[in-house]
C-alpha cells in the first residue's frame, strides 16, 4: 500500500489572532489531525504564521479548521502557500 505524498504548507492568518490562544489552538489541532511537523508563531505585524508538513488531504482539512480559529479569535483572512521541500521544518510541531 502506497503512502500519500507529503507536502509542506504555510498559512498566514490575519484578524484578531494574537492574545486569544490561537497558537495553542493550532497545537491541539495538529495533534488531532496527526500533523507532527511544523510550527505556529506570532508575527510582529499581528498575524499568525502556521507551517505544517503532512499528507495533502490532511493539510486541506487542517487549513479549513485554521480558517475558523478558536472561540475568541476572529479570522479575517488566510493566505496559503506551498513551501519548498528543502525548507527546514522541525520533526515536531511547536509554538514559537
Amino acid at each position: 500500500m502506497s503512502r500519500e505524498a507529503e507536502a509542506t504548507t504555510r498559512w498566514l492568518i490575519s484578524g484578531r489572532v494574537q492574545g486569544v490562544g490561537f497558537r495553542w489552538f493550532v497545537l491541539k489541532l495538529a495533534d488531532a489531525y496527526g500533523v507532527t511537523a511544523g510550527w505556529a508563531a506570532n508575527l510582529a505585524d499581528g498575524r499568525v504564521e502556521v507551517v505544517a508538513r503532512g499528507p495533502h488531504a490532511t493539510l486541506e482539512r487542517f487549513g479549513t479548521e485554521l480558517a475558523k480559529g478558536p472561540r475568541f479569535a476572529r479570522v479575517d483572512h488566510v493566505e496559503k502557500s506551498d513551501v519548498p521541500h528543502d525548507m527546514a521544518v522541525p520533526n515536531t510541531f511547536e509554538a514559537r
